[in-house]
């Protein structure tokens, strides 16, 4: 596939590149998307929720009454789940909800995700550019050249700069990141993916590190 390359002020310059075919040309595979899409959603819960059970509720063990002859049911101590504020029955406790995914797996999920976004038409491709200060009108003058604005992108960069960084924070529906660090979940979430030309070769250099 052949993308034209263009420049922060929205026009073409005149430039093309070819994506990668085993990276962008390959068939999408969503069972691997939905387990890596997985991970990470299971991955940002923190898992200290916690409930007391009967032995961890501040209350008298002591028996409420006699065993037989009062016509009603049998009461242990207040701590018994059945009563007013005693203990939860199999209540939640601290846990990791992290679970392993193969490498192949998670590169597998990336691409098929890039994959179907160069499919769907999603995905544009800049020339390397970066801002002399951080200022967050000059990333809307940006968008609005492309006519981004108020649309969920993703701008993949080949390196950190914090001048782009700072300047894109601050938008709705506007994320900055690197190739290095880009996970599936953003891929997915994004309406358009705009590449800078350094990270399509960083993007090519990690995800065809694994066949």
């Amino acid at each position: 596939m052949e993308l034209s390359i263009l420049n922060v002020k929205g026009e073409d310059t005149g430039k093309k590149v070819t994506l990668s075919e085993e990276i962008f040309g390959i068939e999408p595979n969503e069972h691997v998307v939905y387990l890596d899409v997985k991970q990470y959603l299971a991955n940002q819960r923190q898992g200290t929720h916690k409930a007391k059970e009967r032995g961890e509720v501040n209350y008298s063990t002591r028996k409420l009454k006699r065993q037989k002859g009062t016509g009603g049911a049998r009461a242990g101590s207040r701590r018994s789940p059945i009563m007013v504020g005693g203990g939860r029955i199999f209540g939640p406790r601290p846990r990791d909800y992290g679970f392993k995914i193969n490498k192949k797996t998670k590169v597998l999920a990336r691409k098929s995700v890039l994959a179907a976004k160069a499919q769907a038409n999603a995905v544009m491709i800049f020339e390397n550019f970066t801002f002399d200060a951080p200022k967050t009108k000059d990333y809307l003058q940006f968008l609005d050249a492309h006519s981004l604005t108020g649309k969920k992108t993703l701008l993949i960069l080949g390196e950190a700069d914090n001048n782009v960084y700072l300047s894109g924070r601050n938008i709705p529906k506007t994320k900055i990141t690197t190739a290095a660090q880009v996970n599936t979940y953003e891929l997915l979430h994004a309406d358009r993916l705009l590449i800078s030309e350094p990270a399509l070769i960083v993007l090519d250099n990690i995800l065809n590190r694994y066949q």
